[in-house]
């Protein structure tokens, strides 16, 4: 009796055991969306889709109105450092793609430490009364119209700046960048240089590198810097221990897209400096050109320059699209993957 009623107490335990994962498992709850729904997210998806498509529709265009360039030049075309489109039609990108590169990276060495610091005082040392003043400064830099920026550069900083340009050639010209060979003629000669240019371009990047990095630095989990504090950390130490590396692909990310914007900025550029079409790598020297600069002021005579010059600029803006859509798509990328842009994701 007593292992039959031990029996009849286990035998229902086991059943209930082997049941109990069944009674457990979560239903799966479905509804159906309404014609609301149904609409939002076709719209969205559509909106997706539209950039694929757009971005694809110019590409085709660019290859499409360059192939009488790219047949005629062949690989010299990149090799070339000449622009004539007419008789005897002798053009090439071998010196404005490494000066607008230059004008790029001038830039970059300005407004990457400069919108990091920005970042980092806005997020973590700014007191609360201020803080969204500056945000708002600076999203209204973003805002201004590159041409107002061009004008500024022309008309304000380029008078101005002269005097530190000439005593950059004089105290650093044992630099070959800025070395200047030629005596200290600073209206004839350090004017619509390659560097003024490229402190102009650093002002439109400075508040994408800033916004992007603020945002990432603000996302640094509060437990992380609560225990480096604990920990007896200054401000500082839990900055340099908790959010720097925390905003490490974020910052990573955000120079990549302010590289991508400094590359094909135009009218900027064009209005500063003295457009050449040869190499010079002494940035303090009047004289620079760029890929974006050079489509600006050809594009409105291109008529009188033929179907040849049309396509040489079309080819010429292929490789500058081509070039940016590379740096963007990294900078997304790497954005993506780190810790920050991770976070955003969730």
């Amino acid at each position: 009796m007593a292992g039959k009623e031990s029996g009849d107490i286990v035998m229902p335990v086991a059943a209930h055991t082997q049941t109990a994962p069944s009674d457990d498992t979560p239903r799966a709850i479905s509804a159906m969306p309404s014609t609301g729904d149904r609409i939002f997210r076709g719209v969205l998806r559509g909106a997706g889709l539209s950039v694929f498509v757009i971005t694809g529709l110019i590409l085709v265009f660019l290859i499409l109105r360059s192939i009488k360039a790219f047949k005629y030049r062949g690989l010299s075309f990149l090799t070339t450092q000449a622009w004539i489109t007419t008789n005897p039609q002798h053009f090439g990108i071998a010196a404005i793609l490494p000066l607008g590169i230059l004008i790029a990276l001038i830039a970059m060495v300005i407004a990457v430490p400069a919108g990091i610091g920005i970042a980092l005082f806005i997020s973590e040392y700014a007191p609360q009364s201020i803080r969204r003043t500056l945000i708002a400064i600076i999203d209204l830099m973003a805002a201004i119209p590159s041409i107002i920026y061009g004008l500024w550069g022309l008309l304000f900083l380029q008078p101005r700046i002269l005097g530190f340009d000439g005593w950059l050639g004089r105290h650093l010209g044992f630099i070959p960048f800025f070395h200047y060979r030629k005596p200290y003629t600073p209206s004839a000669y350090l004017a619509q240089s390659t560097f003024i240019a490229g402190v102009v371009v650093s002002l439109m990047v400075i508040p994408i590198i800033t916004s992007l990095s603020r945002q990432v630095f603000s996302q640094a989990p509060q437990g992380e810097r609560e225990g480096a504090y604990a920990l007896g950390s200054t401000r500082w130490g839990m900055v340099r221990t908790v959010v720097l590396p925390f905003g490490r692909g974020g910052v990573i990310g955000a120079t990549m897209l302010g590289l991508g914007r400094a590359l094909g900025e135009t009218i900027a550029v064009t209005l500063i400096i003295a457009p050449v079409f040869a190499f010079n790598y002494h940035i303090l020297e009047s004289g620079g050109n760029s890929i974006a600069a050079t489509i600006a002021l050809y594009f409105a005579s291109f008529p009188s320059a033929g179907s040849m010059g049309l396509s040489a600029l079309m080819a010429a803006g292929l490789v500058l699209f081509g070039m940016t859509l590379i740096v963007n798509t990294l900078g997304a990328m790497v954005i993506g993957r780190s810790r920050s842009g991770q976070a955003t994701n969730d």
